[in-house]
């Protein structure tokens, strides 16, 4: 019985390390019809169930933020962002504003990467503003929310990351002394995560710890 794709989705951040693998599991998914992807620069590549909008995601415009799933896999890091208000502005802010824009179009379903230690009482800076941006999607009340923590992301990155390339190396090659939560993971693990749980019809909030991320 052939399956016919119905539902659409939206990514925010379709040209990162997961976001990239996620957009393109997406249009070859069988559940989807069509997935637009909001983004500053091109991604490069074209696909017939694919719709990329050019978004500036300091003034948002409502318009384009219309889906059945909305995935946000946007983030950076202190060093790009270039301040603590730069960097809260991209894993906090724009979240946040598409994730109320999503709501009020109707989006039923948000799925989003944060951080494998996430909490707003941590005492360091990226792990409060994962631990933030967690705690106000919750406040949002979305029909369904998923929430995938993974830890040191392992992958082909286009950009170059000195210190995330280190830890990325010595997390492969300690990976044996590594307790299961800790040991990094591949990007594609998350993604598929991300692809595969938003087909199972899950409702309220769950949380995907990186260990169980492992199993995707």
């Amino acid at each position: 019985m052939t399956t016919h794709p119905n539902k659409t989705a939206l990514v925010l951040g379709a040209t990162g390390l997961i976001g990239d693998i996620l957009t393109h599991r997406l249009v070859e998914s069988s559940l989807y019809r069509s997935v637009t992807v909001l983004v500053r620069r091109p991604l490069g590549w074209q696909h017939p169930r694919l719709r990329e909008i050019t978004f500036d995601f300091d003034t948002p415009d409502a318009l384009p933020v219309q889906a059945d799933d909305l995935f946000c896999c946007l983030g950076t890091t202190m060093k790009k962002a270039g301040s603590k208000g730069a960097f809260q502005k991209v894993d906090y802010q724009y979240p946040l504003d598409i994730a109320r824009l999503g709501l009020q179009a109707g989006v039923s379903q948000f799925s989003i990467v944060t951080s494998m230690g996430a909490d707003v009482q941590s005492t360091f800076f990226y792990n409060r503003v994962k631990g933030e941006i967690e705690r106000d999607l919750t406040r949002l009340q979305y029909p369904t929310l998923l929430i995938f923590r993974p830890s040191v992301l392992l992958g082909h990155r286009n950009e170059n990351r000195l210190l995330e390339k280190i830890a990325e190396g010595a997390m492969r090659l300690f990976s044996p002394l590594i307790p299961a939560r800790y040991k990094g993971i591949e990007a594609s693990k998350v993604a598929n995560a991300m692809l595969l749980t938003a087909q199972q019809g899950l409702a309220g909030k769950h949380v995907f710890e990186s260990d169980a991320l492992q199993a995707y």
